[in-house]
């Protein structure tokens, strides 16, 4: 959580962290500030200080809207700076950081980075700042991020966004399932009162508008797929082509808050009609391994062991694993589930190289999704919930929704 920033930034030896970019679809930024309409902001913080956001003076209100301390960062007469140094923007840039980060008390020690920005420019400029600052270092973390590591633990407020975004998600997905049982069988295909087929594009649209309605956005797309493209984990599917009966549908779908906050993440397979005998064997046994390791789920246990059991358990029905074969393309092919928040992957994971912080502890929210994948036999089952660990330790499904398989039409 964010009251842990200190402690986590005394534990990995960070003196500050400086977080750059737009304040919306910038987790950093949107984590630190709370989100907001500043294209471009830089926010400093140093610890065991509060954090203050610098803005453009045509951003003031909405950086008072973040609650923080804010700083204009006209007031550095960049114009003046640009001067002093003979026109160069990039040397009147650095020198700007020089100023902002002197006036936070920071001309030492060990500073992390963070936001999302245009790469080039950000480049020179902290090659130039890290050049004209020989005592200060700074640092690009790789693999275990103080950031990650305390937005891997939502508060209430955080996690009632979660779940509200998961009562969002469960109702465009019934919208989905009404949607695509109100046709009819012509020819092989799912079609409309007018006989024309619902396709996946179509799907997709009604997807995008249908969440649009509700304030909340669809950043990373829709997994909507079918066949063999169902076979395959993050095929996104063919936009031409048709809902057909009996093969099977893989409805992966994961929006966010407005603005790039908080993301859902939800999978279900479905068959319109009827499902053929050997995906209803493959559904059921994926079935089975997820109703099998929900129960197990316990707090602070290392999230790979869970992975582990998925692998043994479809290892024993005769399935490929990539516990088995790391390299395998067909039958359980993926982790087992992932932290979601302002990221729609994060913090914990189930990855069995995973460190030990990848746990199941208090306040955090991940995914439970096993799945089996053929894809030359034209098919593919995923099943996927969102659960919080509660500050009790019980663990919570925070939006259910049916795991049925087939769907019929309603035309019978």
């Amino acid at each position: 959580m964010k009251t842990d920033l200190d402690a986590l930034m005394k534990e990995y030896d960070l003196d500050a962290i400086l977080v750059t970019g737009p304040g919306q679809h910038n987790p950093a930024m949107v984590y630190m500030m709370g989100g907001g309409q500043l294209l471009q902001a830089d926010l400093i913080k140093k610890r065991g200080e509060e954090a203050v956001l610098f803005y453009e003076s045509m951003e003031r209100d909405e950086a008072a809207k973040s609650g923080l301390k804010t700083k204009n960062i006209n007031d550095y007469k960049f114009n003046d700076l640009l001067e002093q140094a003979g026109g160069d923007q990039l040397k009147a840039s650095i020198k700007r950081y020089q100023l902002m980060l002197a006036d936070m008390g920071i001309t030492s020690g060990r500073v992390a980075l963070y936001g999302r920005t245009e790469i080039g420019f950000h480049y020179a400029l902290l090659s130039g700042l890290q050049h004209e600052m020989p005592g200060l270092s700074l640092v690009g973390e790789v693999g275990t991020s103080v950031l990650t590591l305390a937005r891997m633990t939502k508060d209430e407020t955080e996690i009632e966004r979660i779940r509200k975004m998961g009562r969002i998600t469960t109702q465009v997905v019934g919208l989905v399932a009404d949607f695509i049982t109100s046709g009819s069988v012509k020819d092989g295909l799912v079609v409309k009162k007018d006989g024309t087929p619902i396709t996946i594009g179509e799907v997709k649209s009604r997807i995008n508008l249908w969440l649009s309605e509700r304030d909340t956005e669809n950043p990373e797309s829709t997994i909507f797929s079918i066949g063999r493209d169902a076979g395959v984990p993050h095929s996104h599917g063919n936009p031409l082509d048709p809902l057909k009966p009996g093969q099977t549908i893989i409805f992966d779908i994961y929006p966010c808050e407005a603005g790039g906050g908080y993301f859902y993440d939800f999978t279900r397979t479905w068959c319109l009609a009827y499902a053929p005998d050997d995906v209803s064997a493959l559904y059921e046994t994926v079935l089975a391994t997820y109703n099998n390791i929900i129960p197990q789920l316990e707090v602070n246990r290392l999230f790979k062991e869970y992975q582990l059991m998925a692998c043994e358990m479809f290892s024993a029905q005769g399935h490929p694993t990539i516990e088995g074969n790391p390299q395998t393309q067909t039958g359980y092919v993926h982790g087992l589930g992932h932290g979601i928040g302002l990221n729609v992957h994060e913090r914990p994971t189930s990855w069995i190289k995973g460190d030990d912080t990848n746990r199941l502890v208090p306040g955090a929210v991940f995914t439970i999704e096993p799945g089996l994948y053929y894809p030359d036999r034209g098919m593919g089952v995923r099943l996927e919930d969102s659960y919080y660990v509660r500050q009790d330790g019980k663990i919570e499904c925070l939006a259910a929704y049916p795991l049925d398989l087939v769907l019929p039409l309603k035309s019978g």
